[in-house]
C-alpha cells in the first residue's frame, strides 16, 4: 500500500470536514502526534479504529486504503485489491514478530547456560555462584514468557482436526505443552485435542476464509 498517498488522503479529507490535526486525534482517543504520522505516511491507522476514522471522514475504508475516492463501477475490483494488500502486510508483520522470537530466544538461551557453566566450573565464593545460577534461572524464565508473548501474538494456531484457525488467550499458549511452534491445546471450534500449528494467515492456501 501506498503510505504516502493514503496519508495525503487522510490529510485532504480531514480538511474538507473541516477539523484540525488534534481535533481528529481527540474524536480518535488518540495523540494528534499519530495524526500527524498517518499524513506524512510515516504509519497506517490501527485497524481497530479504521472504521471510527472513516466515519469521521465520510468515507469508506477501501478508499482509506485506496488512498483515492473510487468510483461505483471500479469498487468491488478495488476492495479486492485492498484486501489482498493488507492480508499480505499482516502476514508480514506476523513474520517479522517470529522472526524477532528467534533474534530474541537463540542469544538469551546460550547466554543463561553460559552463565550456568561458568557457574558451575570457576572457582569462586559459593554465595556468588548460587546468585549467578540464580539469575541465569530467572533470566531464562523471564525470556521464556516474553517469546511466548510474541508467538501468540503473531499470526493464527490450526487445530488438525478441524482446521479452525484462531487465537488463544496467552496463557492457554504459555501452558500448552508444545514442540516447536505447535502447541497442544483444546480447538475452540470442534472441542478436540491436537498439536495446533503455528500459521501466519487467518485463511487457507487457496485463500478461503476458514469457519470461524
Amino acid at each position: 500500500m501506498d503510505q504516502i498517498k493514503i496519508g495525503k488522503f487522510i490529510s485532504s479529507c480531514r480538511k474538507e470536514q473541516g477539523m484540525t490535526q488534534a481535533v481528529l486525534a481527540e474524536k480518535l482517543g488518540i495523540s494528534d502526534r499519530a495524526v500527524s504520522k498517518w499524513e506524512t505516511g510515516k504509519s497506517l491507522p490501527d485497524s481497530g479504529i479504521m472504521l471510527e476514522l472513516c466515519e469521521l471522514l465520510n468515507i469508506n475504508v477501501n478508499e482509506l486504503l485506496s488512498g483515492e475516492k473510487i468510483m461505483t463501477e471500479t469498487y468491488n475490483k478495488k476492495a479486492e485489491e485492498n484486501l489482498f494488500e493488507l492480508k499480505k502486510e499482516i502476514e508480514e508483520k506476523n513474520r517479522l514478530l517470529l522472526n524477532l522470537e528467534f533474534i530474541i530466544g537463540i542469544p538469551s538461551i546460550l547466554a543463561s547456560l553460559a552463565l550456568c557453566v561458568i557457574a558451575g566450573y570457576v572457582e569462586m565464593p559459593a554465595g556468588l555462584r548460587i546468585g549467578i545460577i540464580v539469575f541465569a534461572v530467572v533470566m531464562f524464565f523471564m525470556i521464556a514468557f516474553i517469546l511466548v508473548g510474541i508467538e501468540q501474538k503473531a499470526g493464527y494456531y490450526e487445530c488438525q482436526k478441524c482446521h479452525d484457525r484462531h487465537i488463544p488467550t496467552y496463557w492457554q499458549a504459555n501452558l500448552a505443552p508444545h514442540m516447536g511452534r505447535s502447541r497442544y491445546m483444546k480447538c475452540p471450534a470442534c472441542g478436540k485435542w491436537s498439536y495446533q500449528k503455528k500459521v501466519l494467515s487467518k485463511e487457507d492456501a487457496e485463500g478461503a476464509d476458514l469457519k470461524k
